[in-house]
Parts: C-alpha cells; sequence; structure tokens
C-alpha cells in the first residue's frame, strides 16, 4: 500500500475506534457492551491458542528450567560448601580435643618431674644441618630457648634442641643415630648409654656387664650437669630384648622408646630444671598384673554305710583285718600254718 494521505488518516481513525473501544470496555467492567464480541472471540480463537501453547510450551518449559537449573546450582553449590563447613569444624573440634588431651599429658609429665616447660607445636619435619631425624617447633629465642634443651612430651623423652631462631627452633629427635643420653635403669639405678637406631629401637650399652635386666625394665634419662643437654628421669622407654656381648664386660639392651617419633604434635622444651632428681617418679604405675586364676578339687571321704571305693557295700561290724574277699569256711589256724611252712 502506497504511503497516500487517504491511508494515514485510515489509521489513525482504526487507532482512534480502538481507543474509544477500550475505553468503553474498561468503563463498563463486567457490564461491558463488548462482553459479548469477547466471549466470541475466545470462542473463536480459543482452540487455535490452545494448539499454539501446546506447541510453544516445550520451548517456554526449557527456558524456565534453564533459569531454574542456574538457581539450582547456585542452591546445589551452597549447600556443598555449608556441607564442607560444617565438616571442617567437626573435624577441628576433634583435633582440638585431641590436642588438649595431648598438652593434658604433658602438663602431668612436667608435673611430676618439677620441669619448667615452654610448650609449642610440631610445626615442619626433615633436614636441618645434614640431619635425618629432626624437627622443627615453633618456639625461639623470644621464649626463652636456647641450645642444648631437653625436649619432651606426654610419654617420655623426644629429644634435644640443636639449633635455636628468634620464633622456632629445631630438635634432634632420640631415635637419630647422632644422639646419645645417659640412661638409668628403673629401681636398681644400673647406669648405661643409649644411642638412637632411626626406627628401630634404642640401643643401650650398661655398664655393668652382669647387671640383671630383663625385658619390661623401664629407663629413664641420667641427666646432666645444671640440667643440659638432658634434665633427670625424663621416662625414655622400656627393655625389649637383651644381649651378652663377648668376654660380658658390657650388656646391650635394645629399648623401645614410650615415644612415637612419627606422631609428634605437642611438645615441652625444659626451660627450668628441677631442684632435685625425680628419679623414677615420673614413670607411670605399673600395671597390676592379672592373677591367674586356680582351681581346687576337694574329695569328700564316704561316710561309714556308704559305698567303698570298690563299689561294695561296707560291712560296719566286718573286723578291718580280715580280707572281705577270704572264705569265711576256711580254717585261720591252716592258713597260718602255711604262712609258717613258707618261712
Amino acid at each position: 500500500m502506497r504511503d497516500t494521505r487517504e491511508s494515514r488518516l485510515l489509521l489513525v481513525l482504526l487507532v482512534t475506534i480502538a481507543l474509544a473501544l477500550i475505553t468503553v470496555d474498561i468503563r463498563g467492567g463486567e457490564q461491558s457492551p463488548l462482553d459479548g464480541a469477547r466471549r466470541g472471540a475466545a470462542t473463536a480463537f480459543g482452540p487455535i491458542e490452545d494448539g499454539v501453547a501446546t506447541v510453544v510450551d516445550p520451548v517456554g518449559n526449557a527456558i524456565e528450567a534453564v533459569r531454574d537449573s542456574g538457581d539450582r546450582h547456585s542452591r546445589l553449590s551452597e549447600l556443598e560448601r555449608e556441607n564442607a563447613e560444617l565438616r571442617q569444624r567437626l573435624g577441628s573440634d576433634d583435633r582440638n580435643r585431641a590436642r588438649a588431651a595431648e598438652l593434658d599429658k604433658l602438663l602431668k609429665t612436667a608435673g611430676a618431674g618439677q620441669y619448667g616447660i615452654k610448650g609449642a607445636q610440631v610445626i615442619a619435619i626433615g633436614a636441618a644441618q645434614g640431619l635425618n631425624w629432626t624437627v622443627t617447633i615453633d618456639a625461639g629465642s623470644r621464649d626463652g630457648l636456647k641450645r642444648d634443651m631437653t625436649v619432651l612430651n606426654g610419654d617420655g623423652l623426644v629429644g634435644r634442641v640443636t639449633t635455636v631462631g628468634p620464633t622456632t627452633a629445631t630438635v634432634l629427635l632420640a631415635n637419630d643415630p647422632d644422639f646419645t643420653v645417659g640412661t638409668r635403669l628403673e629401681k636398681t639405678n644400673e647406669l648405661g648409654f643409649a644411642t638412637g637406631q632411626g626406627e628401630r629401637p634404642l640401643e643401650v650399652q650398661l655398664l655393668n656387664g652382669k647387671a640383671k635386666v630383663r625385658a619390661g625394665d623401664r629407663m629413664v634419662t641420667f641427666g646432666s650437669a645444671a640440667g643440659r643437654p638432658f634434665v633427670a628421669g625424663v621416662p625414655i622407654g622400656k627393655v625389649v630384648r637383651v644381649e651378652a656381648n663377648r668376654g660380658d664386660l658390657t650388656r646391650t639392651v635394645y629399648v623401645q622408646p614410650f615415644a612415637s617419633f612419627t606422631r609428634l604434635d605437642i611438645v615441652g622444651v625444659v626451660v627450668q630444671s628441677p631442684r632435685t632428681d625425680p628419679r623414677d617418679m615420673v614413670l607411670p604405675p605399673k600395671p597390676e598384673p592379672t592373677p591367674t586364676p586356680t582351681v581346687t578339687v576337694t574329695v569328700t571321704p564316704p561316710a561309714p554305710g556308704q559305698e567303698g571305693a570298690d563299689g561294695q557295700q561296707a560291712d560296719p561290724g566286718a573286723d578291718p583285718g580280715l580280707d572281705p574277699n577270704a572264705d569265711p569256711n576256711a580254717d585261720p589256724n591252716a592258713a597260718a600254718a602255711a604262712e609258717d611252712d613258707g618261712n
């Protein structure tokens, strides 16, 4: 259609009529004069709308699903994050409880030996200055630590401080081959020297080759002058094997350490030695051996008149000197004569 003045006037007229009809319909409400025409149009065009909706609904649903999938993905991510936080919090609580138990055990050990300690945490493991069995702790010179101080935990001897920095320190563990400490055997006071052997038990050379020692006996540190590098009385371990050396001049004893060097966390550095040697006081009490139950069998002798050992009825009037199996008609004088002939 060409754009003429008449066509533009027609368009304006149609728009004006449409606006007038809309106004009349809105003002009329339910009583609108156009209600009948609207119902007729709905009747005529309703099936067409349903068909179009049937065709278009999958597309609309897909669009809505895509929109909702983003919301679900965000919600899923949020739930996963909350779950991770809960697990981390739960794991943190378990770790805190374990560390609290270790600290409590350490304080009890230090209290039994009257050691003044500085608590620290193991923050690294590995070689320092070419050493194989070392750990790094988060305490240093600012905390009062110095070289050649004893390090222990709630179980017993851990090692000694070798290098000190402002905020960290290196500890040489007791199982390192370069580690040596004086030992004293529980109760007998037999002295020796323990040397680390890595993952194997400590090797202890007793000075007395004839000392009585057996598996299960326990050892503590002998101590050094002024408590450095070792304070006295720190539990070392228990004997697991004893070997006699050539000539019996010395004896080699193998000791399993109380401390586990692969599971170190909370440790204490002894910054103040005890006033007196605690001897064996730091060692925990030995468990009482379980008594072996004994079985006692009591035999009640038969009462008079009851069955004897051969199951026969005993005669209360019988002479105990007579043979119960003898012939009652036999002549006792004949039996006596036979005995005389045999002599």
